[in-house]
């Protein structure tokens, strides 16, 4: 299979149950982009991009299907401003809810978890992957000094059925840019919405502090 030049939009052919979440900072802007994965491991193609102003990002994320911005996708939407328990909407590229997701702002204190709901009404729980992780994580932002020194804590994220079955799943690769491994295991032969996967990624790293 011929892999697309790097940053060329394309569109999966069928449900995907695997995609990579790359984020680039800049100055001032919060970039992502949802790249498509071989069964190599490499990068098939761009899926969407999304860009915020850093110092402003708001309650809304739309991702386009370019970096021109030329054609949306999908995005997803606080109900609520500046709410930290407030629910999320998963639209669309015409604006239509499809799924939807919401932190659980005092389980989180402890353990960062969310509840997702996809569009057939499933919904699962989110939580870190590992728990000393994020106590350690919690703890060296409290101690003074050392606590504004920036430390790549590799935290992974699970999101499970009541019957423990893995919907989605989002690890951090070590590097020097915030790079996600997402795969979506199809459950009764149904796999996550890809734009409702790759929606709560993006949100795991942009909101996981609020």
């Amino acid at each position: 299979m011929t892999q697309p030049p790097q940053g060329t939009p394309t569109e999966p052919t069928a449900q995907p149950t695997r995609f990579r979440v790359r984020q680039k900072l800049t100055l001032m802007v919060n970039r992502y982009e949802i790249h498509g994965v071989g069964p190599d491991g490499t990068e098939v193609g761009l899926w969407a991009f999304a860009e915020q102003k850093r110092m402003a990002f708001k309650e809304q994320v739309t991702f386009f299907s370019d970096a021109g911005k030329s054609q949306p996708v999908f995005g997803f939407k606080a109900r609520t401003r500046m709410d930290l328990g407030a629910t999320y909407d998963v639209t669309d590229a015409a604006g239509a809810p499809i799924g939807q997701f919401r932190k659980d702002f005092g389980k989180s204190l402890l353990r960062s978890t969310w509840h997702l709901t996809d569009g057939a009404g499933r919904t699962s729980l989110g939580q870190e992957r590992n728990h000393t992780i994020a106590v350690v994580r919690r703890i060296w932002d409290f101690i003074p000094v050392i606590g504004d020194i920036p430390v790549p804590f590799l935290f992974h994220f699970d999101f499970t059925m009541p019957d423990g079955q893995v919907v989605l799943s989002s690890t951090k690769k070590p590097a020097l840019r915030d790079v996600y491994e997402v795969e979506l295991p199809p459950v009764d032969g149904h796999a996550l919405d890809w734009r409702i996967g790759a929606a709560m990624a993006v949100a795991l790293d942009a909101l996981q502090s609020r």
